[in-house]
């Protein structure tokens, strides 16, 4: 299409006639609008969208057909990181997560009923204030949902007209397919929040077979020895256990799910170390410390660019409790975060892959009830633990990106 546009001006030039070059001129400008909206679509459809939460996400971009140099530099070293056998399956799979074109592998049970677990705090930083879904849309995804629920959702809403739309659109006739497809996009939104909420223990089945790369706290040790830490979304502990090992004199576990907090406090209660630990109840956006509070603040596969979920909000939270001259580090994170995290100043480490390193479960039938849940759209992944009788699953076949990687930021005050 540039060919064609530098084309038609070398023939502008050349018309000598008014008549004639003004159709041309129009001609040109009809061109030049098309080609500049088609140019726009090609490039909205690489922009990163997180599908498992229903969402645009804000992390780099990376097409599959690019070769490797033209890649963001973080993912170019996250690529070398695994064995050369892996790397061409893992450069696929590491293109669909940086630009968010990932289809949810997880079984969603979840009904409009369960979102009345949440408290209002949540509810509200859930559904509104992250923006996951326009008002209207949330008035159709609540068709048929419980009275004490709308109500909740509705004085959550910022102001008069997002609540007239919201009920308008409730009371709209709406085809029962429309319905349907809402509150499914709704509810898998929601997926990940819901389960740490309902189901906590399963969701710590599944974090205790993610094993964090070794080398990730090993690093970390000396930033850790004998100091204050905070770790944010702590969930049920893998992170602060890890602080603990590493010498942290003092590990402040934020946790905003009440189900991950008691199986928090329940591990701590009889782990040697567990003294050590302060558990709080808190979210990224308002963390229960005091400014200047701890020497290393850090979050483990919790802390991302959303804002329901940390963002700007969040990381100026954890520039605030932590000292000056101090860290913060976001361990595993997205792919799709990964220009917003470089952009805040962090610096990027890839620890290399060892080929055998995979999730291991406490037993196959624990693996199976992970699988199915979390991966039961992942029909590799249960073939395998079906036909293999095991309690480890190799990440090869779950999607290219084991927890091998951190980043780190150094405070400025």
């Amino acid at each position: 299409m540039g060919c064609l546009l530098s084309y038609e001006r070398g023939r502008l030039t050349a018309l000598k006639w008014p008549c004639f070059r003004a159709i041309a001129q129009c001609s040109l400008h009809i061109l030049c609008l098309i080609y500049s909206r088609v140019a726009a679509a090609h490039l909205a459809r690489r922009m990163p969208y997180d599908s498992r939460e229903g969402r645009t996400g804000e992390g780099g971009v990376l097409v599959p057909a690019q070769h490797p140099d033209r890649q963001h530099p973080w993912l170019r070293a996250k690529l070398q990181a695994f064995p050369p056998a892996l790397r061409p399956a893992a450069a696929q799979a590491l293109a669909c997560q940086a630009a968010g074109d990932v289809a949810p592998s997880f079984e969603n049970p979840f009904t409009l009923a369960d979102l009345t677990v949440f408290d209002d705090e949540t509810l509200c930083e859930q559904l509104c204030h992250a923006g996951r879904l326009r008002t209207a849309s949330l008035g159709a995804a609540l068709h048929g949902a419980p009275e004490e629920l709308v109500r909740r959702v509705a004085a959550c809403l910022p102001n008069r007209a997002a609540r007239w739309r919201f009920t308008s659109k409730l009371r709209t006739p709406i085809a029962e397919h429309a319905v349907a497809a809402a509150q499914a996009r709704l509810l898998d939104a929601l997926f990940w929040e819901l389960t740490y909420w309902t189901t906590p223990q399963l969701y710590n089945d599944l974090v205790k077979g993610e094993q964090l790369h070794p080398g990730i706290f090993q690093r970390l040790a000396p930033a850790l020895h004998d100091t204050a830490v905070l770790d944010a979304g702590a969930g049920s502990g893998r992170a602060t256990l890890a602080c603990l090992r590493a010498g942290a004199s003092r590990v402040y576990a934020v946790e905003p799910s009440p189900g991950l907090l008691r199986l928090l406090c329940r591990t701590l209660s009889t782990d040697p170390l567990g003294a050590r630990v302060t558990p709080l109840r808190g979210r990224f956006a308002a963390l229960p410390l005091a400014d200047n509070s701890v020497r290393v603040a850090l979050s483990c596969s919790a802390f991302t660019a959303a804002p329901e979920q940390g963002g700007e909000r969040g990381l100026a939270e954890l520039r605030r409790v932590t000292q000056p001259g101090g860290l913060i580090v976001i361990i595993w994170p997205r792919p799709r975060d990964f220009t917003w995290l470089a952009a805040a100043g962090f610096r990027y480490v890839a620890l290399p892959i060892p080929p055998e390193m995979r999730m291991r479960y406490r037993s196959h039938a624990s693996a199976l009830r992970v699988a199915r849940r979390f991966y039961a759209r992942n029909a590799t992944v249960l073939r395998y633990l079906q036909e293999q009788r095991t309690c480890e699953v190799p990440y090869a076949l779950l999607g290219g990106n084991p927890p091998h990687d951190y980043c780190w930021l150094r405070t400025e005050k």
